[in-house]
């Protein structure tokens, strides 16, 4: 799909959807209006985003910002037909001889949790680059979590230390046993996508892992990792430097400087370690505020 006609849809889209809040003239309608142009599933807002993929990488950055602006002005014709609804509403009951002195429905205080918000925004960001949010169990057995990503039996990462084993019989799943964990690295959803989607693939998963760690400053038993996942015939390791240069400069905010240091994972080969050099305290290769 081209930039244009991508750019076209979110303008249709964008016009569709202000005329319809404008009309709408009760609840019942408006929520028919929000499901129908903002709904988590079915959405004709999310259907024009699975788009944004097709588009090519060179006017990915343009098309990403011109959908947050259609999802901006949608969201707030949302709002507004609200507030007009609502108000409507209020003078409607003070004729019916209502009483508006009486206490109103409770609200909601308290704000969506820091974790969460950044999760949110590392699925934006990686949405607009083409990548398509998955999940996965959080409790695993050691096939995907270890043996279908090239780690065997004998290798210190299954070490009943280092893992949070629920079923201490098969410990690894070397007595035969699936040997059930709670799962150390989001990787195992890479895995589950791959058994069931053949190429091209094009995917990130974000969520909980857990591995014993004593708790300090910069350690605790249950954190939180995104990983990303492409399978396509073609795909660069140029590709990949280009990615993770755009995702560091659309998460931190400025040109971010990355390097890339050859290392050893027994599931990827070439393997490579990446290092983000922030803000102004970076010198060249290892200065404070570099992030592995």
């Amino acid at each position: 799909m081209s930039a244009a006609d991508f750019l076209a849809q979110l303008d249709q889209l964008s016009e569709e959807a202000l005329l319809a809040f404008e009309q709408v003239d009760s609840l019942e309608q408006l929520e028919a209006q929000r499901v129908r142009f903002l709904g988590a599933k079915q959405g004709l807002l999310k259907q024009v985003r699975n788009h944004l993929g097709q588009v090519p990488p060179s006017d990915k950055p343009a098309a990403g910002q011109r959908f947050n602006q259609v999802k901006q002005a949608i969201e707030g014709a949302l709002a507004a037909a609200q507030q007009r609804i609502s108000t409507a509403a209020e003078v409607g009951a003070v004729y019916r001889g209502e009483d508006p002195t009486l206490p109103g429905q409770p609200l909601e205080l308290g704000h969506m949790h820091p974790i969460h918000q950044t999760i949110e925004h590392l699925k934006e960001i990686m949405g607009r680059l083409g990548f398509t949010p998955t999940e996965g169990p959080e409790v695993e057995d050691a096939w995907h979590n270890f043996d279908a990503l090239n780690i065997p039996e004998d290798h210190p990462a299954r070490d009943p230390l280092d893992n949070f084993y629920l079923d201490p019989a098969s410990m690894g799943g070397s007595a035969g046993g699936p040997g059930w964990l709670l799962r150390s690295q989001t990787s195992t959803v890479q895995i589950r996508v791959m058994e069931q989607q053949s190429p091209p693939v094009r995917i990130i998963s974000l969520g909980r892992v857990y591995r014993p760690d004593e708790a300090d400053a910069t350690h605790f038993p249950m954190f939180h990792q995104m990983e990303g996942l492409w399978v396509e015939a073609g795909v660069t390791m140029a590709q990949l430097k280009s990615i993770l240069r755009m995702f560091a400069t659309s998460y931190l905010g400025a040109e971010v400087p990355i390097r890339f240091r050859p290392s050893f994972f027994p599931f990827t080969e070439p393997s490579v370690e990446v290092d983000f050099f922030w803000r102004d305290q970076w010198m060249e290769f290892g200065g404070a505020g570099m992030v592995d």
